[in-house]
C-alpha cells in the first residue's frame, strides 16, 4: 500500500519502470513539497535504479548553497518564481549523476501568500541534461496545505514523464 493517492502512485510506478528500462536516473529539488516527490518515487520497489538523489531546499540559503540559485535571482524574483525553479532544476541536474531533474517551489499555505503570490502558487521546472526544459506555473488555489503539496507531486511526476518521452 502506498502512502500516496493511487493516481500519484501509478505515475511514480510508471516513471520507475520506464526510467529503469531506459537506464535513466533523476534528481529532485524540492521546497514546498519537502521531499514528497522523492518520497513518492522511493515508495516504489526498485527505485534505487532511478533516483540518484533529492535536495530539500526549504530556505533561500539552502537553495543557494545546495543548488547554486543566485542571490540576485532570489532578490529580483523571489523564491517562488519561474527563475528560481529553473535554477533549482539546473542545480539538481548538475550536482548529480542524473539525466533528468525536477524542481518545485511554491506557497502551500495556509499562510505566506500575498496578492502577487497567493497561497497555492507553485512553479515547477523539469530539465533534461540534453538541455530540454519544461516550466509550469500552477495556481492550485487555497485548497489546503496537504492538497497543494500532493497536487504538486502529481504535476512534477507528470512533467518528468512528459520530458522523458519527448524527442
Amino acid at each position: 500500500m502506498s502512502l500516496f493517492p493511487a493516481e500519484t502512485a501509478l505515475l511514480a510506478q510508471k516513471i520507475v519502470t520506464d526510467f529503469t528500462q531506459r537506464g535513466h536516473m533523476l534528481s529532485t529539488a524540492e521546497s514546498c513539497t519537502g521531499g514528497l516527490i522523492a518520497g513518492a518515487l522511493t515508495d516504489i520497489s526498485g527505485s534505487s535504479a532511478v533516483v540518484d538523489r533529492g535536495f530539500v531546499t526549504y530556505t533561500n540559503d539552502a537553495k543557494m548553497e545546495m543548488l547554486g540559485v543566485t542571490a540576485a535571482t532570489l532578490e529580483a524574483y523571489g523564491a517562488v518564481s519561474r527563475q528560481t525553479a529553473l535554477q533549482m532544476a539546473h542545480g539538481a541536474l548538475f550536482r548529480s549523476k542524473a539525466e533528468f531533474s525536477v524542481a518545485v517551489t511554491g506557497i502551500a499555505g495556509p499562510g505566506g501568500g500575498t496578492s502577487e503570490k497567493p497561497v497555492g502558487l507553485v512553479h515547477l521546472a523539469a530539465q533534461r541534461r540534453s538541455g530540454r526544459i519544461i516550466h509550469r506555473q500552477m495556481l492550485y488555489g487555497d485548497i489546503g496545505r496537504d492538497n497543494v503539496r500532493l497536487a504538486t507531486v502529481r504535476t512534477a511526476l507528470e512533467m518528468l514523464l512528459e520530458l522523458s518521452q519527448a524527442v
